[in-house]
């Protein structure tokens, strides 16, 4: 009995100093944490995606805090986590243009690429160019592996009926983590404001390209696009037309004029239609006017 109540009086004092000693070391070594920086934490999105170019929320945080970083950087969040932020900072919050992904091809798919070879390795994009260069015969397209589709934490990259990676603008953040995962550098972070892109990134030569893509949609290098864009925002970069979003408005007659659809634009069939209306339209106008005519020249 008496060596129980010595072992439970021993193991109370050593409770008593240790806790003594957690409580000391807790105020001793003490770091203050800014309330700000638990505040933001809380009303970022915690994917951790990185987008920001912190590892995670918290270092965002912190950065926001401690080393003013700039607040709209959380691409996740968007308008709505600068408000908040600019409000526990006591800032002013500004808008922030959000920018989407864009997959510049527009192969990778089984109905829509040719191969030199059936892939039976790791599905993934990253292992099967590591085989030859990669499956498909053209050396810049997409290898159809999906590691973008992976990659991405919203859903917002999807296989269309005939194979296309397509993003959904919805859905897509910018976290950039679908750039990231492409070993072959085919996605781009552009701005949402933006909506005609050249869909290709072949630097063979204009016949090789065309007899290489599967679906016929390659740049040819035929220029074209250069000649009809009003603000000289295409240039040529070894064989490969690429707009400088900076001036370009937009307008879309560099994908009116492309022979091989590579300049994707979705306002180009509502062009397309508005023209030929207009022209039989003309013509309907015409016509009438000369039998306006004939019936005149027939009464005198």
């Amino acid at each position: 009995m008496t060596i129980i109540l010595y072992s439970i009086g021993t193991l109370g004092v050593l409770g008593l100093i240790y806790g003594l000693g957690l409580a000391f070391a807790s105020k001793k070594f003490h770091v203050h944490v800014d309330p700000k920086i638990e505040e933001i934490n809380e009303i970022l999105p915690g994917v951790n995606c990185g987008a920001c170019g912190h590892p995670g929320c918290s270092a965002y945080a912190e950065a926001v805090v401690l080393k003013n970083e700039d607040i709209d950087k959380c691409a996740p969040g968007g308008d709505e986590v600068i408000k908040h932020i600019a409000e526990i900072m006591g800032m002013e919050a500004s808008s922030a243009d959000k920018k989407i992904a864009v997959i510049h091809c527009q192969s990778g798919g089984k109905n829509n690429t040719f191969f030199r070879y059936k892939y039976q390795g790791i599905a993934t994009c990253k292992a099967a160019i590591l085989i030859s260069g990669g499956p498909n015969l053209c050396n810049y397209g997409c290898v159809y592996q999906n590691d973008c589709i992976a990659a991405c934490k919203f859903d917002a990259i999807h296989l269309n009926d005939n194979g296309m990676r397509i993003v959904d603008k919805e859905k897509c953040t910018g976290c950039s983590a679908c750039v990231v995962a492409c070993p072959r550098n085919l996605i781009e972070l552009v701005s949402s404001k933006k909506r005609v892109h050249v869909l290709c990134t072949s630097h063979d030569k204009g016949a090789v390209s065309r007899k290489l893509c599967g679906n016929k949609t390659a740049c040819i290098g035929c220029m074209l696009c250069l000649k009809k864009c009003p603000k000289d925002a295409i240039e040529m970069q070894d064989n490969l037309a690429v707009i400088n979003y900076d001036k370009c408005i937009n307008c879309g007659l560099c994908a009116d004029v492309c022979p091989t659809s590579a300049i994707f634009d979705p306002l180009k069939e509502v062009r397309a239609k508005k023209k030929a209306e207009a022209k039989a339209k003309a013509e309907a106008a015409k016509k009438k006017l000369e039998e306006k005519e004939n019936n005149v020249s027939k009464e005198v």
